[in-house]
């Protein structure tokens, strides 16, 4: 029988929101403590809003060292390493450049797969269980701009194959029949599509959700920034400008960036990193000229979106930036896409939302989900760039976790014991 317990959830992103709804489905007394004034307000912001499992990858990857650093020579990065990098910046740097090794990097892959698939299963079941009308569309076409790009493509195809994921290797006509409004300036030796994948709108997705974890019970505490985590002689969470911590059975950390400096003080010390990404988002000019739901530039490794009636384009891996402070040739990068490929889809004379956020990154690429060795408190963070296609999975699989059941999934590589923590 499940026990239902009084649980804390820090931060309202979409990992801590569908965190809370789904461990209110299961009975338990929720409470989330978010810093700003509403959910979505960092990373699940403004994301390209992508669900593409057999493109949910590790950074650490074979040949990333290498591209990595020709990059850095590139007006068009889509990496870029900032030359003030801090220790802890530095660290994370090495233990990413050990992860790359072929083995490891096939292995986390694999775990990541995996629980993207789940995630998308889950997504669907929760749409429609839910009843929630957010813009999406389906299928996603990762263009190749020359036969070096296509040769470089075909060489990940197997893992596709290997995971079931259903793709077709497609000509440049190919594409544009399924794209109408790609360029035709623009050189296309082929593309690769996902009839499967989508696009959605992750920041409407978890404001309708957050609506359906209240009516759940679900008690959202906004502008509630949390200060420290106690852990005697039971979970405890301290917020800002209240007199005494609040006692709870169980906290689960879904803080993003902020959880690191929540859990070093326990004696926790994960290689957790802020890497920048950027998006802009316009009104649709013509909607003849946009996109119809997604497609990935491989080269530049930009994702254009159709939200609606406006198209989002997002990319670059930013580390070591200054706090706040927008990188111009990242931001030159996505107009230039976009300009390419669909040239007259953006309404830039009515304003463009220019944005960045910080993706929780761990080196090793998976993202962190259980318990983190102190009783009462769990984990469900690390996401990096894929928490919107891992968000749903991973939300489900540590309720089930916390109830005491065996999750639908196998969470193998997904603990914290696979980073050596000592504490």
């Amino acid at each position: 029988m499940t026990q239902f317990m009084k649980i804390a959830i820090v931060g309202a992103g979409v990992i801590g929101v569908t965190t809370a709804f789904e461990l209110a489905s299961d009975g338990h007394e929720i409470t989330v403590f978010e810093r700003h004034g509403s959910v979505a307000e960092e990373t699940s912001f403004a994301n390209a809003g992508v669900i593409a499992p057999g493109y949910v990858t590790p950074w650490a990857a074979p040949g990333m060292r290498r591209k990595v650093f020709v990059d850095l020579f590139r007006a068009h990065a889509p990496v870029r390493l900032h030359g003030a990098l801090s220790l802890s910046e530095w660290r994370w740097a090495w233990n990413w450049w050990r992860a790359c090794e072929r083995e490891r990097s096939a292995r986390n892959r694999a775990h990541m797969q995996r629980l993207a698939l789940y995630s998308r299963e889950r997504l669907h079941r929760l749409t429609a269980q839910e009843r929630l009308e957010y813009e999406r569309s389906e299928g996603y076409l990762v263009l190749l701009r020359s036969e070096e790009d296509l040769k470089q493509a075909r060489s990940g195809l197997e893992l596709l194959r290997a995971a079931e994921i259903r793709y077709a290797e497609i000509d440049a006509a190919q594409a544009r029949h399924i794209e109408p409004a790609l360029s035709a300036q623009t050189p296309l030796a082929g593309a690769i599509h996902l009839p499967d994948d989508e696009v959605g709108n992750c920041r409407q997705f978890t404001l309708l959700l957050r609506e359906r974890a209240r009516a759940r019970g679900v008690r959202f505490a906004f502008r509630a920034k949390v200060t420290a985590l106690v852990m005697t002689p039971s979970p405890m969470v301290r917020v800002e400008g209240e007199p005494a911590p609040q006692s709870f059975d169980a906290v689960v950390v879904c803080a993003g960036v902020a959880s690191d400096a929540l859990l070093r003080p326990l004696g926790i010390r994960l290689p957790l990193a802020a890497v920048h990404g950027y998006s802009i988002t316009a009104r649709i000019r013509e909607p003849l000229n946009a996109p119809r739901s997604a497609v990935m530039d491989e080269r530049y490794k930009v994702a254009i979106s159709r939200l609606g009636q406006r198209v989002r384009v997002a990319g670059s891996a930013e580390l070591g930036a200054p706090q706040g402070r927008m990188d111009a040739k990242a931001l030159r990068t996505l107009y230039k896409v976009l300009q390419d490929w669909f040239p007259g889809a953006a309404d830039y004379a009515h304003g463009v939302q220019e944005w960045r956020g910080a993706r929780p990154m761990l080196p090793d690429g998976p993202p962190v989900i259980g318990p983190s060795g102190l009783p009462g408190l769990w984990l469900n963070l690390g996401h990096g760039s894929s928490g919107w296609a891992l968000a749903c999975g991973s939300a489900r699989a540590l309720a089930d976790r916390i109830a005491g059941r065996k999750p639908e999934i196998e969470l193998e590589g997904l603990g914290i014991e696979r980073l050596g923590l000592r504490r």
